[in-house]
């Protein structure tokens, strides 16, 4: 019967086609499995001749610990969690990919749960699934409330980043985000400045710290301008739910611009205005929050503030990094970039765009 492979043999063969282990590499160099452990996991503890004789055989044959003896000796995994919402939000995609291959590029591999409903009972199941496959850290993605308060407490015991820029209580949680409110009250300037003076709002789903942050930003605006922010219509992210909101727009009457939560229900909400016979934006002009790909050839082009996505996950990532280094991780704020497009500005010339800029906190 061929014995079970141990944790301390090499994928890579030793003179003789046999696969090399730790003990062979002590034999070689005289010393014990135990010495040429402490030489590769922490080698100050090792003398210099003994570190120098140990290395020389493991650069002659090869020698490559497998991952599985590398956790049994420094209790480390190698492994990261990722906590997805589940949602539909577009942008969650370009999240998972940008933090996935950061984790990769550093060495870690990636676990991602994905939440199949947004209870607490769930999420806290979801973070213990983690947990006891001994990740050594976890990134969350999506703002909801459930996953933010779960998440606090998680992080008293295991380095934790959530890409989400609303800090509501202290915790040892890293907030890793794009300011909503900013974000959303320039989109409603925009709409000002371009003459508009009844200006809705579609938000998202009222559970998203990053609806509420731009439904702020929104009435901050308004306010700001001696406006009256009294059109708001709650959908849940989906162009179908923007396409019901364009509608009760159009039922509600005496609007002329409408800022959207996000570009999905952009997308739906425009959708339903030229169904109703409403021109854009002669009639109502429309902003989104985004930018997903596509964006640029609605019908018409849609004026949106672009997410950097790439960005949020690589900085996600690099404050994990840090606090699984014992260094200082810190929050990092992200500014949304207006693009301006015909569905605001008309046709001709658009104006600049404004740069993002990335804040830490």
């Amino acid at each position: 019967m061929k014995a079970a492979a141990s944790p301390e043999r090499d994928a890579l063969a030793a003179p003789g086609g046999r696969t090399l282990r730790m003990r062979d590499v002590a034999k070689l160099a005289g010393v014990s499995h135990q010495t040429v452990s402490r030489v590769l996991n922490n080698p100050e503890a090792v003398s210099e001749a003994t570190t120098r004789r140990v290395l020389d055989v493991i650069n002659t044959y090869g020698y490559r610990p497998s991952p599985v003896a590398r956790a049994l000796t420094t209790r480390r995994s190698g492994v990261t969690g990722v906590v997805d919402s589940g949602s539909r939000v577009l942008g969650q995609t370009y999240l998972l990919g940008s933090v996935e291959r950061e984790l990769r590029q550093a060495g870690y591999a990636t676990h991602a749960t994905v939440l199949e409903e947004e209870t607490e009972d769930a999420v806290r199941d979801a973070f213990n699934q983690l947990i006891h496959r001994d990740v050594e850290g976890i990134v969350v993605m999506g703002s909801t409330i459930e996953l933010t308060q779960v998440a606090s407490r998680v992080s008293a015991s295991i380095p934790g980043a959530i890409i989400d820029a609303v800090r509501t209580r202290k915790s040892g949680l890293i907030h890793v985000g794009v300011d909503s409110q900013d974000g959303a009250a320039r989109a409603t300037r925009h709409l000002i400045e371009n003459g508009r003076r009844r200006v809705a709002h579609v938000s998202g789903p009222r559970r998203w710290t990053s609806a509420e942050g731009r439904i702020e930003g929104w009435r901050l605006a308004l306010a700001q301008a001696g406006l009256v922010a009294d059109a708001l219509f709650e959908a849940d992210w989906s162009p179908e739910s923007g396409a019901d909101a364009g509608r009760a727009i159009v039922a509600h009457g005496g609007i002329d611009a409408v800022f959207v939560g996000n570009d999905h229900m952009a997308l739906g909400l425009m959708w339903a205005l030229t169904e109703a016979g409403v021109r854009i934006p002669e009639d109502i002009a429309v902003i989104g929050f985004d930018n997903m790909p596509g964006s640029a050839v609605f019908t018409p082009p849609l004026s949106t503030m672009e997410q950097p996505f790439e960005r949020l996950g690589a900085e996600a990532v690099k404050q994990i990094l840090a606090a699984l280094g014992s260094q200082q991780p810190q929050d990092v704020l992200l500014k949304a970039r207006l693009v301006p497009r015909h569905s605001t500005v008309g046709r001709g010339p658009l104006p600049p765009q404004a740069a993002d800029v990335a804040t830490p906190s």
